[in-house]
Protein backbone atom coordinates (compact mmCIF):
# COMPACT_ATOMS: atom_id res chain seq x y z
CA UNK A 1 0.00 0.00 0.00
CA UNK A 2 1.47 3.60 -0.73
CA UNK A 3 1.94 6.64 1.49
CA UNK A 4 -0.59 9.53 1.08
CA UNK A 5 -1.35 12.56 3.00
CA UNK A 6 -4.35 14.32 2.80
CA UNK A 7 -4.84 17.68 3.97
CA UNK A 8 -8.48 19.08 5.49
CA UNK A 9 -9.85 22.47 5.74
CA UNK A 10 -13.32 21.96 7.20
CA UNK A 11 -16.57 24.14 7.98
CA UNK A 12 -15.88 27.17 6.03
CA UNK A 13 -18.70 29.74 6.19
CA UNK A 14 -18.33 31.45 2.58
CA UNK A 15 -21.23 33.76 1.13
CA UNK A 16 -21.54 33.07 -2.72
CA UNK A 17 -23.64 34.07 -5.36
CA UNK A 18 -24.76 31.15 -6.51
CA UNK A 19 -28.03 29.47 -6.92
CA UNK A 20 -31.15 28.97 -9.81
CA UNK A 21 -34.17 30.38 -8.43
CA UNK A 22 -35.38 34.23 -8.60
CA UNK A 23 -34.85 34.27 -4.63
CA UNK A 24 -31.28 33.22 -4.41
CA UNK A 25 -30.07 35.19 -7.69
CA UNK A 26 -28.43 38.71 -7.12
CA UNK A 27 -27.34 37.75 -3.18
CA UNK A 28 -25.01 36.34 -1.66
CA UNK A 29 -25.64 32.79 0.03
CA UNK A 30 -24.14 31.14 2.92
CA UNK A 31 -22.58 28.21 1.88
CA UNK A 32 -20.21 25.35 4.39
CA UNK A 33 -17.36 24.37 2.51
CA UNK A 34 -15.15 21.45 3.55
CA UNK A 35 -11.79 20.36 1.26
CA UNK A 36 -9.15 18.15 1.52
CA UNK A 37 -6.63 17.58 -0.79
CA UNK A 38 -4.39 14.78 -1.40
CA UNK A 39 -0.70 14.22 -2.29
CA UNK A 40 1.93 11.97 -2.07
CA UNK A 41 3.94 12.60 1.38
CA UNK A 42 7.58 13.14 1.56
CA UNK A 43 9.84 9.95 2.02
CA UNK A 44 9.88 11.24 6.28
CA UNK A 45 8.84 14.68 8.16
CA UNK A 46 11.74 15.53 11.04
CA UNK A 47 11.04 17.79 13.58
CA UNK A 48 12.36 20.38 11.24
CA UNK A 49 11.00 19.69 8.49
CA UNK A 50 10.14 22.76 6.09
CA UNK A 51 6.55 23.65 4.88
CA UNK A 52 7.76 23.20 1.71
CA UNK A 53 7.51 19.56 2.45
CA UNK A 54 3.87 19.42 2.16
CA UNK A 55 1.37 22.32 1.25
CA UNK A 56 -0.05 25.04 3.14
CA UNK A 57 -3.32 23.95 4.78
CA UNK A 58 -4.33 27.69 4.30
CA UNK A 59 -4.06 27.24 0.59
CA UNK A 60 -7.30 25.20 0.84
CA UNK A 61 -9.00 27.51 2.53
CA UNK A 62 -7.73 30.52 -0.06
CA UNK A 63 -9.25 28.21 -2.74
CA UNK A 64 -12.80 28.45 -1.37
CA UNK A 65 -12.73 32.17 -0.56
CA UNK A 66 -10.17 34.46 -1.97
CA UNK A 67 -9.67 32.89 -5.07
CA UNK A 68 -13.54 32.63 -5.79
CA UNK A 69 -14.00 35.69 -8.46
CA UNK A 70 -16.35 38.18 -6.72
CA UNK A 71 -19.18 39.43 -8.58
CA UNK A 72 -19.46 36.17 -10.51
CA UNK A 73 -22.93 33.94 -10.00
CA UNK A 74 -22.29 30.10 -10.30
CA UNK A 75 -25.95 28.42 -10.91
CA UNK A 76 -24.47 25.37 -9.23
CA UNK A 77 -22.28 25.15 -6.40
CA UNK A 78 -21.25 21.90 -8.25
CA UNK A 79 -19.18 24.70 -10.24
CA UNK A 80 -18.22 26.31 -6.88
CA UNK A 81 -16.75 22.97 -6.30
CA UNK A 82 -14.82 22.48 -9.52
CA UNK A 83 -13.79 26.31 -8.95
CA UNK A 84 -12.29 25.69 -5.76
CA UNK A 85 -10.63 21.97 -6.99
CA UNK A 86 -9.04 23.45 -10.13
CA UNK A 87 -7.58 26.42 -7.95
CA UNK A 88 -5.75 23.94 -6.37
CA UNK A 89 -4.65 21.89 -9.23
CA UNK A 90 -3.24 25.11 -11.11
CA UNK A 91 -1.73 25.93 -7.68
CA UNK A 92 0.39 22.81 -7.07
CA UNK A 93 1.55 20.21 -9.49
CA UNK A 94 1.81 17.89 -6.11
CA UNK A 95 -1.75 17.85 -5.49
CA UNK A 96 -3.03 14.24 -7.11
CA UNK A 97 -6.86 14.70 -5.93
CA UNK A 98 -9.18 17.03 -4.61
CA UNK A 99 -12.38 16.34 -2.52
CA UNK A 100 -14.94 19.61 -2.19
CA UNK A 101 -18.42 19.06 -0.03
CA UNK A 102 -20.88 22.04 -0.07
CA UNK A 103 -23.50 22.36 2.49
CA UNK A 104 -26.03 25.26 1.48
CA UNK A 105 -27.12 26.39 4.35
CA UNK A 106 -29.99 28.68 3.55
CA UNK A 107 -32.18 26.13 2.65
CA UNK A 108 -31.75 24.40 5.93
CA UNK A 109 -35.17 24.23 7.83
CA UNK A 110 -34.43 21.17 10.29
CA UNK A 111 -30.66 21.34 10.99
CA UNK A 112 -30.65 19.18 7.77
CA UNK A 113 -27.22 19.50 5.42
CA UNK A 114 -28.92 19.67 2.08
CA UNK A 115 -25.54 19.62 -0.31
CA UNK A 116 -22.76 18.16 -2.66
CA UNK A 117 -19.79 16.63 -2.74
CA UNK A 118 -17.72 16.59 -5.76
CA UNK A 119 -13.76 14.43 -5.94
CA UNK A 120 -11.40 15.33 -8.77
CA UNK A 121 -8.27 13.51 -9.86
CA UNK A 122 -5.59 15.46 -11.48
CA UNK A 123 -6.29 14.39 -15.13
Amino acid sequence: MADSLTLEVADLEVDVLTGIYSEETGKPQPLRISITAEMKPADHYAHDTPLEASKNYMDLKFAATQALPPGVHFKLIEAVADHICETLFVADARVSAVTVKIVKLAIAEADEKIGMTLRRERR
